[in-house]
């Protein structure tokens, strides 16, 4: 890739965050409401308002965000629902159900309801306190609806919800903090890795069968990453910075089964509600070939410290890389905002191999012509 074309890429991504994120005149009446679930990938603020450990509420976090403060969001910028909803041409991102700004017609937009630390099982993530665990965003989800319709009324309400567009992102937080989380864990002592992965698919089957319970109709189920190449991972178990097979396997086992799950879960709803998308081979792309993407390292995080900057937390005293897009890794466990648009644009344009059954780009064109 050419020092030109990076160049470019580079600015296309700035350039879309900024216009973007520029306040707008709200447009309820015509915009698709949106609604997330999940872990840090997709927590947007809800755990700043929490007693939890699992925030990003101080510097560096958010240095490249339009405001060039913390958000909550664990980036250094925007993440995969802010860049959806620009994709999108949403009026402005959705906001953390806890926020206090979620009120009047704001609520028509859509809410986010992620919380990092979670994971599909309830007994992960216990070493952060109070998350927000899946039966908790869907209990908050139940409220959000009986707010829209005193917004409303109970008819438009059902309607926005019916016509909303879903992301859930689920499932890194099981492997990578419960059953890998210690040489030995109480789920390794119970499980092997492929018992585990079944297990955990049956448990992320009844999330996704009370989803469509609660009125979701087209949700977007992003699988798991490749686990083994997080900084985190490098720094702590491998021995000459490759990739840790034991948790790519994982990664491999499940991502197959949630691909499975959600095609007979489609089958017997009689169209397809959920669309997957293979975040581990998205991912892997940039990893594999940093270069071609204009990174100059898919290894090493920009914030942290320790070996490859993937011990520990993000924090103000951390090493800090000066350009965060030749940075595929933003901290020891999350993207970059550069390396997100890229995840963003195979959700939205990529071929079957990336998303099952179909992109978002095909689905939001169905949709529009029903």
């Amino acid at each position: 890739m050419t020092n030109f074309r990076v160049f470019l890429i580079t600015l296309f991504f700035v350039l879309l965050t900024i216009t973007n994120f520029i306040p707008k005149k709200l447009e309820a009446a015509t915009t698709r409401a949106f609604f997330v679930f999940g872990d840090s990938l997709v927590d947007i603020g809800n755990n700043n308002y929490l007693a939890t450990t699992a925030r990003a509420d101080s510097p560096p976090y958010g240095i490249d965000y339009p405001t060039h403060r913390p958000t909550g969001r664990f980036s250094n910028g925007v993440n995969l629902p802010d860049l959806m909803s620009q994709y999108m041409g949403f009026s402005e991102p959705t906001l953390p159900y806890l926020s206090p700004e979620l009120t009047g017609q704001r609520l028509l937009l859509g809410a986010n309801f992620a919380s990092a630390g979670i994971g599909i099982l309830n007994d992960t993530g216990v070493q952060f306190v109070r998350i927000l665990r899946m039966f908790q965003q869907f209990s908050m989800f139940e409220q959000y609806k009986q707010r829209l319709s005193v917004e409303v009324g109970a008819d438009e309400a059902n309607r926005i919800v019916d016509e909303a567009l879903v992301l859930i992102t689920l499932g890194g937080n099981d492997f990578v903090n419960n059953y890998f989380l210690t040489p030995v864990s109480a789920r390794s002592r119970q499980f092997t890795v492929p018992q585990f992965c079944t297990y955990v698919i049956s448990e992320y089957r009844n999330i996704l069968t009370r989803l469509v319970e609660l009125g979701a109709r087209r949700v977007i189920v992003t699988g798991v990453g490749p686990l083994g190449c997080l900084p985190s991972q490098l720094a702590t178990r491998s021995i000459n910075g490759e990739c840790v097979d034991e948790l790519q396997q994982a990664s491999q086992i499940f991502n197959p089964l949630l691909i499975e799950m959600t095609k007979d879960l489609n089958t017997k709803l009689g169209y397809d509600v959920f669309i997957v998308a293979n975040a581990y081979q998205m991912n892997m792309n940039f990893i594999n070939d940093p270069q071609n993407f204009g990174f100059v390292t898919s290894k090493v995080a920009c914030c942290g410290q320790g070996r490859f900057n993937g011990v520990g937390l993000c924090t103000p005293l951390s090493s800090l890389c000066p350009n965060r897009d030749v940075y595929a890794f933003w901290d020891s466990f999350h993207p970059t905002q550069r390396a997100l648009g890229f995840i963003v644009e195979a959700i939205f344009n990529g071929t079957s191999d990336l998303m099952s059954p179909m992109n978002l780009s095909t689905i939001m064109a169905m949709d529009n012509n029903i």
